[in-house]
């Protein structure tokens, strides 16, 4: 018995999804621990991914004009990378390196195909000529000669195994129609060529193989809509001609009438393999899906829809399967349960519906998808698998699909309705706090919003859109277009407040909104209402051209500032630090920039899009910074007082990346040289501040403790003397 579970995204593949994928995925691989993942664009860029989280954990990208050639994948043993760019240059690296070019460099003698990495065997090199290498053999003589044993043969597929502690290579080739297979053993100097027997006005589509007890099963998809299989002995073979290798049918892709147009597959187990494809039926438009079946019993265990169309390549790692669903990677969790005949026609007993969460991407889809994707919500996937499906399942979907599919009609039925009225029902459909999936509901009624505005660009219901996101637990994921069409109609309140509730924002939308900030003027940012929270404890304001100064107690709290202090009318007139040091930006720039300090970001992600930041919004930034950094350092906590004000750790970290970042250009800016100047001088006073504070630190302990020796109540002078 088989089944798909849970679905969710682990990252986008164009411009908003941050990640810079933007060429395409080239492929996945496993990473240094079992929650990681190595994806390869079709670019320069490698990324690791902590699967979990949903989160990247590191970026490299090769120079611009370099190519990555080949998967990157992840050395086990050492913990490092290695990747090949140009098709001849290795390249590899650890997880603390960020500069690729600054890395180990090795040019290699020979074009390279692919590399695999086993747990306890190590990095194994194929090269598109059919010589391999163990990567600590070819460490010792990059530019030793690599032998063609392919001639005019194309490799389309291989695959590494360890069998009895020894590496194992397979790869398949192509040559004018015809497919073969070679088998090498590394140790053994052992190499074998096969034929594989093959079908008229058929084609070899994909390849995925398995080994056990000494045999190598290797199963070809091909584009008759079948799998076979092939059995390739290990024992050493004395034959020196190529053998042919008969083909036995493992399994045809149809059932009650359609086929599945497979495009890559993957072996789950003995009895299952999921298959990629598009399942077609007569007289109905083809659909892409993502299918489980049982090669036991010949039977399609599961499928799921896949409308938004995929790239038609499937990875599966760690009991999840791994595909591109229009511009998003999606992460699919599946169980496999042993075959019994029961289960595979679906009369098992105690059979459950499996628990199948259709994915859907709230970014892409329009209207009449919307309807589509709730529908799919709760049902098993498509019309044949649901021929099996078992009575109790049919009743289950059956209480649950009318609510979801209220949602989606509504969204659709509501499209050329007026705007009270779209309005209206949205707020509606908002009330109903106890139905199942409001999370994603909710995210399905910003996306209508947002879809409506995008195309009627005179409709844009600010108000609507800040209740919703102060009032729900919404996240970036959930509604991905909010803060860019924010950005565009310049809505700064509310994307202050998703800079403050979002935990997931892209570090390219982060930079969006903190350009954004700095190139607006003060004058135009007193007209706009914003929370100011952050900032009013620490920053002394006049009001209405009446100085007052503003005393700050430990907690923040301040009479001046409680009196109708969001009545009154803020000028933009600042009073500096204790050290003359006055604030470069005006209070509502300075709480719009807090919440940029205060948003979650990873440095690899961030750093790149803060290097093409203007010089001049640098140096503002900058100074900023260096005047929260002293306001930080005039209290002996180091806190800045307020309601969510940025922490001094955030603003040391925003310094430092923008520093890095920026440094070349800093340099050179006559406006900067002061204040790089003020800000070393600042940090080298600091340093040697805390480092007297070390030098007594044994004295100061010594004294606490003969204080804790002594009577209280005795009353007496002494003079300490510190050496």
């Amino acid at each position: 018995m088989a089944a798909l579970c849970e679905s969710f995204t682990l990252c986008g593949l164009g411009p908003s999804g941050g990640v810079g994928l933007d060429g395409g995925l080239l492929a996945l691989e496993p990473g240094p621990d079992r929650d990681h993942v190595l994806l390869t664009d079709r670019g320069r860029t490698a990324t690791l991914f902590k699967v979990s989280d949903q989160k990247p954990l590191g970026c490299w990208s090769a120079k611009h004009g370099q190519i990555i050639t080949c998967p990157v994948v992840c050395n086990f043993e050492t913990r490092e990378y290695i990747a090949v760019h140009d098709d001849k240059v290795l390249r590899i690296w650890k997880n603390t390196d960020v500069n690729l070019d600054k890395v180990f460099k090795a040019t290699l003698s020979a074009d390279v195909y692919r590399i695999h990495s086993l747990p306890k065997g190590g990095p194994v090199v194929l090269f598109k000529g059919g010589g391999v290498r163990t990567l600590d053999v070819l460490l010792e003589a990059p530019q030793q000669e690599i032998e063609n044993i392919i001639s005019d043969e194309v490799i389309k597929w291989s695959e590494a195994f360890m069998e009895h502690q020894q590496p194992v290579l397979i790869f398949a080739t192509e040559k004018n129609g015809d497919s073969f297979v070679y088998v090498q053993k590394l140790k053994m100097n052992y190499l074998h060529k096969y034929k594989l027997e093959r079908q008229e006005l058929s084609k070899a589509l994909s390849f995925t193989a398995y080994i056990k007890n000494q045999i190598i099963t290797l199963l070809c998809l091909s584009s008759n809509d079948s799998v076979y299989k092939f059995l390739i002995p290990l024992q050493q073979n004395t034959e020196k001609e190529e053998q042919i290798l008969p083909r036995s049918l493992l399994l045809n892709l149809s059932v009650s009438g359609s086929v599945l147009k497979g495009t890559s597959f993957v072996v789950l187990d003995k009895d299952h393999i999921a298959v990629l494809g598009s399942l077609a039926t007569a007289g109905e438009e083809s659909k892409e899906c993502l299918t489980i079946w049982n090669t036991k019993f010949q039977t399609l265990q599961t499928s799921k829809e896949l409308p938004l169309g995929t790239s038609g390549q499937i990875w599966c790692y760690e009991k999840k399967f791994f595909f591109t669903h229009g511009k998003v990677l999606t992460v699919v969790m599946y169980k496999c349960e042993t075959s019994s005949l029961a289960a595979a026609v679906g009369k098992l007993k105690d059979s459950q519906a499996p628990d199948v969460s259709s994915f859907v991407d709230w970014n892409t889809l329009g209207d009449e998808e919307l309807v589509i994707s709730f529908q799919s919500q709760q049902s098993v996937a498509l019309k044949p698998e649901s021929r099996m499906t078992l009575r109790s399942k049919k009743n289950t979907v059956a209480k649950v699909q009318p609510d979801t599919l209220s949602v989606g009609q509504l969204l659709l039925n509501l499209k050329d309705a007026s705007t009270t009225v779209f309005e209206n029902e949205l707020r509606q459909v908002m009330s109903k706090g106890q139905m199942p999936d409001f999370q994603a509901t909710i995210g399905c009624v910003v996306t209508a919003l947002i879809n409506r505005c995008k195309t009627n660009p005179k409709y844009y219901p600010r108000n609507f859109l800040l209740q919703i996101v102060q009032n729900q637990d919404l996240s970036y994921s959930l509604c991905p277009d909010l803060m860019v069409v924010a950005l565009e109609k310049k809505d700064l309140h509310l994307l202050q407040i998703c800079l403050q509730r979002f935990p997931d924002i892209p570090e390219e939308i982060t930079y969006a909104c903190l350009k954004a900030f700095l190139s607006i003027s003060d004058a135009y940012l007193q007209r706009i209402d914003l929370n100011l929270e952050s900032v009013i404890c620490y920053l002394d304001i006049e009001f209405n051209d009446k100085e007052v100064k503003t005393e700050i107690v430990e907690n923040g709290f301040s009479t001046e500032l409680e009196q109708d202090i969001w009545e009154t009318k803020i000028t933009k007139k600042l009073h500096g630090t204790s050290d003359g040091e006055s604030c470069p930006v005006g209070p509502q720039k300075a709480a719009l920039l807090n919440a940029v300090l205060r948003s979650a970001y990873s440095e690899t992600f961030l750093l790149p899009h803060l290097k093409n930041l203007p010089a001049q919004q640098a140096v503002l930034f900058l100074r900023y910074l260096y005047y929260l950094y002293v306001k930080c350092s005039e209290k002996i906590n180091t806190t800045l007082p307020g309601t969510c004000p940025p922490t001094v750790n955030q603003i040391m970290d925003w310094l430092c990346l923008l520093l890095d970042a920026q440094f070349s250009v800093m340099v050179m800016l006559p406006e900067a040289k002061e204040l790089l100047s003020k800000l070393h001088k600042f940090v080298r006073a600091q340093v040697r501040f805390y480092s007297e504070l070390n030098k007594i630190e044994g004295s100061l302990q010594e004294l606490q403790r003969l204080n804790h020796q002594k009577d209280p109540h005795t009353y007496s002078v002494e003079v300490l003397e510190l050496i």
